[in-house]
């Protein structure tokens, strides 16, 4: 059996979680609309949160931050936002806006004692290793295969096929770690070795972990599934 000289990692669920419990918007987006618009009603914030969620997922890529807001403000009534909204809105928060799991540099420091080579592959917007350098966390990793960036969204096989490339290994030589089992089975089927990191779960096996401890030890050991 070939063993296992790199891991390609999903970000967000896998490395990072959400400062404020939310992903997107960021956990700002109504402190800063509301100081633009104070007579908008707090209720209207969540129904239009889910039309900016359909905005995501409908195209095969990730869509410009921009387009999001404006879908997410018109669902709101703000039909015509002004320059200095949209302009807070893509500015770097006050603070962090998503911060790395407690497991996470304690594992990416045993892989790379281990000479396991590491990139990260997410559905994300371009700036995520900007991002991780804030975290302290980027110069782990070989690179970054960002959705917006390279045009398509996992499951394209693009995705996976870029996050090997970027550690010059073969589908077989790499684990692909991700918080979504349909994601995981994706790159199964293009021959990479995976494993689904439910950090929710109350029990393991059949190719799920709860930790990146277990992926560590999965990797050590060369007992990771297909």
């Amino acid at each position: 059996m070939v063993r296992i000289r790199g891991v390609l990692f999903d970000a967000g669920g896998v490395l990072t979680r959400p400062v404020g419990g939310r992903w997107n918007p960021r956990y700002d987006f109504e402190t800063i609309v509301l100081a633009h618009h104070p007579g908008l009603r707090p209720e209207l914030f969540a129904p239009a949160f889910a039309v900016g969620q359909r905005v995501l997922d409908a195209g095969p890529g990730t869509v410009e931050r921009a387009r999001y807001h404006r879908a997410i403000l018109a669902a709101l009534g703000i039909e015509r936002p002004s320059a200095a909204l949209l302009w807070e809105l893509e500015a770097p928060a006050a603070g962090p806006v998503i911060e790395a799991y407690p497991d996470v540099r304690p594992a990416l420091e045993q892989l790379r004692e281990r000479g396991i080579g590491m990139s990260v592959v997410s559905d994300n917007w371009a700036g995520l290793e900007a991002v991780f350098a804030g975290l302290g966390i980027a110069g782990f990793f070989a690179g970054f295969v960002i959705s917006e960036v390279l045009g398509c969204r996992k499951p394209d096989p693009r995705m996976y096929a870029e996050g090997s490339r970027l550690l010059a290994l073969e589908p077989a030589q790499c684990l692909f770690v991700d918080d979504d089992p349909v994601l995981v089975a994706a790159a199964r089927d293009l021959g990479y070795r995976g494993v689904t990191l439910d950090r929710g779960a109350a029990v393991t096996g059949d190719g799920v972990v709860t930790g990146l401890a277990q992926v560590v030890r999965l990797v050590v050991h060369d007992r990771s599934p297909f």
